[in-house]
Formats: C-alpha cells, sequence, structure tokens
C-alpha cells in the first residue's frame, strides 16, 4: 500500500509540474473545459482535457 501512495504522490508532483506547459499548448482552454469565478476565486473543471490525457495515458499503457 506504500508503494501505491508513493506513486500516487510522485504522478501528481509530476502533473503539478507540467501544468503551466500544458496550459501553453492549449490543455485547459478546450471546448469542454469549464473556467469561472465564484466569490472571487478561480475555478476550473477541465472535462475535456481530462478525457484526452486519460486517452493519451490508456494508450501509452497498451503500447508498453
Amino acid at each position: 500500500m506504500f508503494r501505491w501512495l508513493l506513486a500516487i504522490f510522485i504522478i501528481l508532483l509530476l502533473v503539478n509540474a507540467v501544468t503551466p506547459w500544458f496550459k501553453k499548448i492549449g490543455f485547459g482552454r478546450l471546448p469542454g473545459d469549464l473556467n469561472f469565478t465564484l466569490f472571487g476565486r478561480e475555478f476550473n473543471l477541465p472535462f475535456t482535457t481530462t478525457i484526452i490525457l486519460s486517452l493519451v495515458a490508456v494508450g501509452l499503457a497498451k503500447l508498453i
């Protein structure tokens, strides 16, 4: 169980590190990604981006 927690932690760190790069190439601003402001805070719900990145991850997993 510790290995899974460590793996998830490392993956979350990597995702956090590459998020600005993803925004530069257009992820997070696709049709279906919701961006709104509520009570002075910005919220981002990247539904389409999540689906595309999940499909890419599945494709890479099938190749390996």
